[in-house]
């Protein structure tokens, strides 16, 4: 089941930028709007409508993808003339930097994090809805979407973080959800990323999914969804039309449980983190041999403070799975274990502030207090 699993997520990461694009998470559909105008920015539609100052911000990859910041101040005006330590909010597939401000301000880590003194910044990788194309290709071109989510740590957050760094002067603090943490993890294992952080907290952390148990994922691999994409012509697939919709509406059976697999991305080799696969020859070619190699989550600096929060009720980031990424790690995290709570709820619950953003914002406080010290 395997190796189908691989190329079946794999597969599934297109049409999530595809998808994410053309479907914003917040605003079109939970803020009550039918569309969103061209002119329409992140900032515009759900930050400064809140009271918080907003600012754009447009960095280019190394490969030429436009991706979207958001810089986001206190509403407090006393804390928005002097801004605290900088901290990249990363966001899962099928989302957006709205993730972050879905809820009241009151229950928004984006919202949270800024009043608390914080300079948030808020990350939009390519292909998804806030972020601005490419220097060169359009996204009706099949060269626009032929990246992985390799592509998504060692270019696109490699990129905002230095973006980051070098304009606030300091190091960064990472928070990375889903997606977001299997980004961050590979990121942080290359030294010259690495440097320019100065925590990270994973939310639902993956890098390993030996045990998913995620309804859609099992029902995608006994459809032998893969071959009927690749049958079909993946970049010949119409991204904007019924087909996709479909044929996930087919496999999800209208269970809420499919919502699981629309935050989360990993490819599984053999149960290794490893770099994209592009075959035995292209491998060669690019890697110096056969297989992809792993990233190696050893090379994670001891003294880099990572925290960790997952949940027992997670059918993506499985503890077993959990467990195993704690053991490839050279430093001890501080973990947060919430027996109840599932992938979304570490965004979404009315109870996240207490149960755990305010464990996040302490640890952020002691490893700034201590790494500076």
């Amino acid at each position: 089941m395997l190796p189908l699993l691989v190329s079946t997520v794999t597969i599934l990461s297109l049409f999530a930028s595809a998808a994410a694009e053309e479907f914003p998470v917040g605003v079109a559909h939970l803020r009550g709007r039918s569309h969103v105008d061209a002119g329409d920015t992140l900032c515009s539609l759900l930050i400064e409508p809140a009271g918080y100052p907003c600012t754009e911000h447009t960095i280019q990859t190394k490969d030429g993808y436009l991706l979207a910041l958001q810089r986001v101040s206190s509403s407090n005006g006393g804390l928005r003339m002097q801004r605290g330590p900088p901290v990249l909010l990363q966001h899962g597939l099928f989302m957006g930097g709205d993730a972050w401000f879905l809820g009241s301000p009151e229950e928004s880590l984006g919202f949270i994090l800024a009043d608390q003194g914080f300079d948030v910044w808020v990350g939009n990788v390519r292909g998804t809805f806030w972020s601005h194309g490419h220097v060169s290709l359009s996204k009706k071109d099949k060269e626009f979407w032929d990246w992985s989510w390799q592509e998504l740590a060692l270019y696109d957050l490699a990129e905002m973080i230095h973006y980051i760094s070098s304009a606030t002067n300091s190091k960064v603090f990472i928070v990375g959800h889903s997606q977001g943490t299997i980004m961050s993890l590979a990121a942080l294992t290359q030294q010259n990323i690495a440097e320019m952080v100065e925590a990270a907290a994973l939310l639902c952390p993956i890098s390993y999914l030996e045990h998913v148990t995620a309804p859609l994922v099992l029902r995608m691999v006994g459809f032998h969804l893969d071959q009927m994409v690749l049958a079909m012509g993946i970049h010949q697939l119409n991204f904007k039309s019924q087909i996709l919709i479909n044929l996930l509406d087919s496999m999800c059976d209208k269970h809420p449980d499919c919502a699981d697999l629309l935050t989360s991305i990993t490819v599984i080799r053999q149960g290794t983190f490893s770099q994209y696969d592009y075959g035995i020859i292209k491998n060669l070619r690019l890697y110096g041999q056969a297989e992809p190699p792993a990233f190696d989550l050893s090379r994670i600096p001891k003294s880099l403070p990572l925290w960790m929060a997952y949940g027992g009720q997670d059918a993506l980031a499985d503890i077993a799975d959990v467990q195993h990424t704690l053991k490839e790690l050279q430093s001890k995290p501080e973990l947060v274990y919430l027996e109840n709570y599932g992938h979304i709820d570490f965004l979404l619950s009315v109870r996240a502030k207490e149960d755990v953003f305010n464990h996040m914002i302490n640890f952020f406080r002691s490893s700034g207090k201590s790494t500076s010290s």
